[in-house]
């Protein structure tokens, strides 16, 4: 059976889970790509959880309080942090991404990653560099609209540079 597509809201219910339980991660893939503006579906959420026995222990919290069915085994394999583990036991499909293709560290991507409202969202060239590294078909083939969408959002989100006679102007003006 077929789920339905992935919404907004239970990307809400998801952050905040993680917030309340104090889990370090990045939304990634093509659901980090929505939550930033990117027009499209998924039937799923990547997340991209750092890689620590404690940090394991409170996403398995978090999605249990979401509903989430985590048995024992799959727990033992999130708090070991398997490099990439499919959760479709909730009242929607997580994958957890430990090891994300294209992507060398989750301390280095965090440092590039954005804050959007309740959202901790993995930096754009890292959500498509991810995609690229995978090489998988459906992925080579979003890639363009990726990519426009990217830079149209860095062109909107990036604060134009201030030329040095507009800084000389304000100095003397202050002076």
């Amino acid at each position: 059976m077929k789920r339905p597509a992935f919404q907004f809201a239970q990307a809400e219910e998801l952050a905040r889970a993680f917030k309340d339980s104090g889990v370090d991660y990045l939304f990634l893939g093509k659901g980090g790509a929505i939550l930033l503006g990117y027009p499209g579906t998924t039937q799923d959420v990547d997340v991209f959880p750092a890689r620590t026995e404690e940090n394991g222990r409170r996403i398995t919290a978090a999605l249990r309080k979401l509903g989430f069915d985590i048995s024992e085994a799959l727990e033992a394999e999130i708090v070991a942090g398997r490099d990439f583990i499919q959760i479709k036991t909730g009242p929607f499909d997580v994958d957890l991404v430990f090891a994300p293709d294209g992507i060398a560290s989750f301390e280095e991507a965090k440092q590039r990653g954005l804050t959007v409202g309740v959202f901790q969202v993995a930096n754009l060239r890292d959500i498509i560099a991810s995609k690229k590294a995978s090489g998988r078909k459906k992925d080579m083939v979003e890639l363009p609209q990726l990519e426009s969408f990217r830079e149209e959002y860095e062109r909107l989100n990036t604060p134009p540079l201030r030329s040095a006679i507009d800084i000389t102007t304000e100095s003397n003006r202050s002076a």
